[in-house]
């Protein structure tokens, strides 16, 4: 398959880039079936905001489903689903 340079526009920033062919054979070797949606500017950005954000989780108070410990975790707990504090969950891992 022979690959040629495609000029994209970023949904971001609305600038043109050009999507090498380089680039498009690596999308392929790689099963990607959709072309980049924003420069590599605002690729960029939105990997630096989201590894930024990182560091900001929201913790949500439990009560353990199996011993009874408080707990803290980094997700909404859903009623009537098993919540387990960091000890518990790491025992379920290991059975």
């Amino acid at each position: 398959m022979a690959f040629e340079d495609k000029t994209l526009t970023c949904k971001d920033c609305g600038a043109e880039f050009v999507w090498t062919a380089g680039e498009q054979e690596f999308y392929a070797q790689k099963g990607f079936d959709n072309p980049p949606m924003r420069c590599p500017d605002c690729r960029k950005k939105k990997k630096e905001e989201k590894r930024s954000g990182m560091g900001e989780r929201q913790m949500f108070d439990i009560v353990c489903s199996r011993c009874g410990n408080p707990g803290q975790v980094p997700f909404q707990p859903t009623d009537g689903r098993e919540v387990l504090c960091r000890n518990c969950f790491a025992q379920s891992r290991e059975n």
